[in-house]
C-alpha cells in the first residue's frame, strides 16, 4: 500500500497545477476562517490594526504577485527548455518536480489568489472587528515574509535548474533510489523465477506502452485467493505490445484459470506511455548514456560530460553491487509469483553501449570508459567482471575501427589489455 501510495504521490509531483492549486484554496480558507475570530473575546487583549494599513499591503502584494508569479513561470519554462535540449527529454519528469520551483510557483500564485480574495473582503465590510482584522494583518505579514524567502531560495535554484551538471544529478539521484529499492527486493517480493509450466494462460496487458510497476502485492492476493501460481514476464520497463504476454498463470487444481482471474492479473500491471524511474534502475543508466551521447554528438562536441557522465555510471554500479551483498534474496513475501531478476548484461548495455560507440573516434572518452570498466571488473562480482570486460573488448573493436592516430590506439590498446 505505502508502495502503490509513492508511486501515485510521484506521478502528481510530475504535474505543475497540483501545488499551486492545494496553496490557492488554502488562501482563500485563511482568508474567511480569519473573520471567525470575531466571535471570540481576543478583540479585547489584540491591538487596533486600522482598515488602510492592511488595505495597502494587499493592494501591493495584488499588483507584484501576479507579475512575479508569469516571471516565475517563464523563467521555469525557459530552465525546463534547456534541461530537454542540453540532456535529454527523457529527463524532464525528473526536472518539472523539483520541489523549490514547484513550492515558489505554489506560493507566488497563492499569494497573489490570497491578496486578491483578502482585498475583496476587507473592502466589502467582512472584517469589522478588532481580531479578524488583526488576524488579517498578521497573516499578511506571514504570507510577505514567506514569499521574501522563498524568492531568494527560488532564485538561487533557478540559476541552476536548467544546466546539465544539475540534471545528472537529478537522475543520478532517482537512479540510485531506484537501485536500492529494487535491491532491497531483487525480485520485487516474489520468488526465482522458473520455466512456467505447461499449460499456463498467457495473460496480456491491457494497454500498449511500457511497464510502470508491478504490484506484486495485488498478485500475491489474488493467487491465494484463487489458488493460481503467477509467472512475471514484463518486469518494469518492458515494452507491451498485444502479442507480448505480461505473465503467464496457471491454477494449482485442475482446471482453467478463469477470465476474472486473468483481468486481476493485468490490472496488476501499470501500463503507460513512458518509462519511469521508480521500478526501473535500467531506465536511469540508459537516460544518463543518453545525455553523455548528445553530449557526444558533432553538433555539441562535449567529451567531458561524457566523460562525467561515465564516472557517474561506476559510481551506480558500484552501489547496485554493495546492495546486493547486503539484499536478503530468501526474503520471500509473495510466495505464488515468480519474478526474474535485473539482468546486469542489459544494464550495462543500457549504460555503456551508447558510449562506446558515440565516443569511439575520441581517445580521451575511449581511455576514460576504459578505466570505469576496469574499475568494475575489479569489484568483485562475476557478473558485473565478465560484461566489463565484454564490453571493454567491444570499446577496443569501436576504437579499432574508428581512430586513425596509431599512438591514440596503442594508448587504448595498452588499457584494454585487462580485457584480453
Amino acid at each position: 500500500m505505502l508502495d502503490h501510495l509513492s508511486f501515485i504521490i510521484k506521478r502528481f509531483r510530475e504535474h505543475l497545477w497540483i501545488k499551486p492549486l492545494t496553496v490557492c484554496v488554502l488562501s482563500i480558507g485563511a482568508v474567511f476562517l480569519s473573520n471567525l475570530m470575531d466571535m471570540s473575546d481576543l478583540g479585547r487583549f489584540l491591538p487596533e490594526i486600522t482598515k488602510g494599513s492592511t488595505e495597502t499591503l494587499l493592494k501591493i502584494m495584488a499588483s507584484s504577485m501576479l507579475m512575479i508569479a508569469t516571471f516565475a513561470v517563464a523563467s521555469m519554462v525557459a530552465a525546463y527548455s534547456s534541461a530537454s535540449r542540453s540532456a535529454t527529454p527523457r529527463s524532464f519528469p525528473l526536472i518539472i518536480s523539483d520541489d523549490v520551483s514547484q513550492n515558489a510557483l505554489s506560493a507566488f500564485i497563492g499569494a497573489f489568489i490570497y491578496s486578491v480574495v483578502a482585498l475583496i473582503a476587507l473592502m466589502n465590510g467582512l472584517y469589522g472587528g478588532t481580531a479578524s482584522r488583526f488576524i488579517l494583518f498578521s497573516l499578511t505579514i506571514i504570507v510577505l515574509a514567506v514569499i521574501i524567502i522563498t524568492f531568494i531560495r527560488w532564485v538561487d535554484n533557478i540559476a541552476r535548474l536548467g544546466r546539465l551538471e544539475h540534471t545528472i544529478t537529478k537522475v543520478e539521484t532517482a537512479t540510485a533510489e531506484a537501485i536500492k529499492k529494487r535491491q532491497s527486493e531483487p525480485r520485487l517480493g516474489g520468488i526465482a523465477v522458473s520455466s512456467p509450466p505447461d499449460g499456463c494462460r498467457a495473460v496480456f496487458g491491457k494497454a500498449i506502452g511500457y511497464v510502470q510497476r508491478v504490484d506484486t502485492a495485488a498478485l500475491q492476493t489474488r493467487a491465494v485467493e484463487s489458488q493460481l501460481r503467477i509467472f512475471v514476464e514484463a518486469l518494469p520497463g518492458t515494452f507491451c505490445t498485444p502479442d507480448r504476454p505480461v505473465a503467464w498463470v496457471i491454477r494449482d487444481a485442475s482446471g482453467k484459470v478463469s477470465d476474472k482471474d486473468a483481468a486481476a492479473v493485468t490490472a496488476a500491471f501499470k501500463i503507460g506511455s513512458s518509462r519511469v524511474f521508480d521500478q526501473d534502475p535500467r531506465f536511469g543508466l540508459l537516460v544518463l548514456s543518453e545525455i553523455a551521447s548528445r553530449a557526444l554528438s558533432t553538433a555539441v562536441n562535449d567529451p567531458g560530460t561524457a566523460i562525467s557522465v561515465t564516472g557517474t555510471l561506476v559510481r551506480l554500479f558500484v552501489m547496485w553491487n554493495e546492495c546486493g551483498k547486503t539484499a536478503d534474496v530468501s526474503a520471500v513475501q509473495c510466495d505464488r509469483v515468480a519474478v526474474p531478476e535485473l539482468s546486469v548484461a542489459d544494464m550495462f548495455d543500457d549504460a555503456f553501449t551508447g558510449i562506446a560507440r558515440d565516443g569511439a573516434g575520441m581517445v580521451e572518452v575511449v581511455v576514460r570508459l576504459l578505466k570505469a570498466l576496469e574499475s568494475l571488473a575489479a569489484a568483485g562480482d562475476a557478473a558485473m567482471r565478465n560484461n566489463a570486460r565484454r564490453h571493454a573488448r567491444l570499446a577496443l573493436v569501436r576504437a579499432e575501427n574508428t581512430m586513425k592516430t596509431p599512438e591514440d590506439l596503442t594508448a587504448v590498446r595498452e588499457i584494454a589489455r585487462f580485457a584480453l
